[in-house]
């Protein structure tokens, strides 16, 4: 196993999958390697593609009209996204997440999220705040209606879509680009958004968004870190308890082995 640094060297002197093409080419591959990556990514978080769900390359690329090039460099970056994971002779699945996966992501998104939460009770304009609570009101309602869309998954992704708005708009007028950033690039959202559709089960409070984006407006930093963190960690055993049936051990047998076994 390559050591930290070594790895970090190899990663930036190696040659990535493109490398080899003409420009014209490498520019149209990595063109439609994004397309595959936001088609996919947009599958999974519509809880289309749920986690544990076997991902062939070439049906993929089959469906996406592509070649395997681009679906496996757009895999390759679903699985640094925390969506997506591998093993050696079991192939590529939708990730399923282990208890303490949720715990950590959830710990990481407590940590970020309260001290959001307190800068935007500091710093925020009264603009700001005005349109937090209609942000909360909005959110509030769309997730109201999630029980009587008959798990319809455009909605679903419309709903979440405005949730994770909701909550980056807090960090972006919390007045720190730095913890804005911290927030995106752990997928701390993202990742939470996919819990939420595969595993959560009881409604949300209808005046969930509400309550908090009200402790935020307060202007009490006290009172903004105590109900993000409520807010946080609302339904987490929930979430966990769903999720421990889907275990690391289901992954699929790839068709030789399970034509031995049969045998």
């Amino acid at each position: 196993m390559l050591s930290g640094v070594t790895a970090g060297r190899a990663l930036l002197t190696s040659p990535g999958p493109f490398a080899t093409l003409r420009p014209e080419h490498r520019v149209k591959d990595v063109r439609l390697a994004d397309e595959a990556y936001r088609a996919i990514r947009e599958e999974i978080l519509r809880g289309q593609l749920r986690p544990g769900t076997p991902l062939s390359r070439r049906r993929l690329a089959g469906e996406l009209g592509m070649s395997v090039l681009p679906v496996t460099d757009a895999l390759r970056r679903l699985e640094d996204d925390g969506l997506v994971e591998s093993r050696a002779r079991a192939g590529t699945r939708v990730r399923v997440p282990s208890e303490t996966d949720i715990r950590e992501l959830y710990e990481l998104r407590e940590a970020l999220e309260t001290q959001s939460a307190r800068l935007f009770a500091q710093r925020a304009t009264p603009a700001q705040r005005l349109e937090l609570r209609r942000l909360a009101a909005r959110v509030d309602l769309l997730f109201s209606r999630l029980p009587s869309s008959g798990n319809d998954p455009a909605f679903r992704f419309t709903v979440h879509n405005h949730h994770v708005r909701f909550h980056l708009r807090i960090a972006e007028h919390a007045g720190s680009r730095l913890l804005k950033q911290m927030i995106e690039r752990n997928h701390v959202l993202i990742l939470n958004w996919l819990f939420d559709v595969a595993a959560r089960r009881t409604p949300l409070p209808r005046t969930f968004h509400a309550r908090l984006a009200k402790a935020l407006v307060s202007g009490d930093p006290e009172a903004a870190d105590a109900a993000m963190r409520a807010h946080v960690r609302y339904g987490l055993a929930e979430i966990t308890g769903n999720f421990s049936a889907l275990t690391a051990s289901q992954w699929r047998e790839p068709r030789g082995v399970r034509a031995r076994r049969r045998a």
